[in-house]
């Protein structure tokens, strides 16, 4: 009973549409009808600016972490991890916003940092090495996923090495058109860094 109370809640917390409410109370724009459509903090940045975007980069992060986290802060019994999965799933597909969400990066980054700050600080910088090289914001994110799950084995945090294996397949699949974009190159490149 505490797992489908903790996994509901955590999938409620996920669900909240921070590039939506952002978009349309802070700018008078939904952004799922500009740039990718996404949800997600990329696409915030894309069409609202960095303001914007740095706000629901860390609004989806902070869903993540505070739904990983509320098993200790309650004292349940429960493995913060699981829970942090459905936090995952309600920001892929929010039920607040016709289950259309972002592609799970930030949110996963989340639930993270909630359980291992130092796997999310390899994972951070990970990211902003390799976005510098590629300049891809996608394929940096996707790659991140192999690097967290490195560092997690180096670590003997062979949960968190499951947990962050799931998490990168979620990343990879919700990334299928950029993928193709990125073959066909296609892919939009940061022009910032």
């Amino acid at each position: 009973m505490e797992y489908l109370l903790y996994s509901l809640t955590a999938y409620l917390l996920g669900s909240i549409p921070s590039g939506l409410i952002v978009g349309k109370v802070g700018y008078g724009t939904d952004i799922r009808e500009h740039g990718s459509g996404n949800l997600g903090g990329t696409n915030t940045f894309r069409v609202l600016g960095v303001k914007a975007g740095l706000i629901v980069t860390i609004a989806d992060i902070l869903k993540g972490t505070l739904a990983a986290a509320l098993p200790f802060f309650l004292g349940a019994e429960v493995i913060p991890l699981i829970i942090g999965i459905f936090a995952v799933i309600g920001h892929m597909y929010p039920v607040f916003a016709g289950f259309k969400g972002g592609k799970a990066v930030a949110t996963s980054g989340g639930v993270i940092l909630g359980v291992n700050p130092l796997v999310f600080l390899v994972l951070v910088l990970s990211f902003f090495i390799l976005l510098y090289i590629t300049k891809y914001v996608s394929l940096s994110s996707m790659v991140c996923g192999l690097v967290g799950i490195a560092a997690s084995i180096l670590l003997q945090e062979y949960g968190l090495t499951m947990v962050i294996s799931v998490f990168t397949i979620f990343v990879i699949y919700r990334h299928r058109s950029n993928i193709k974009r990125i073959i066909n190159k296609t892919e939009p490149k940061i022009t910032w860094m």
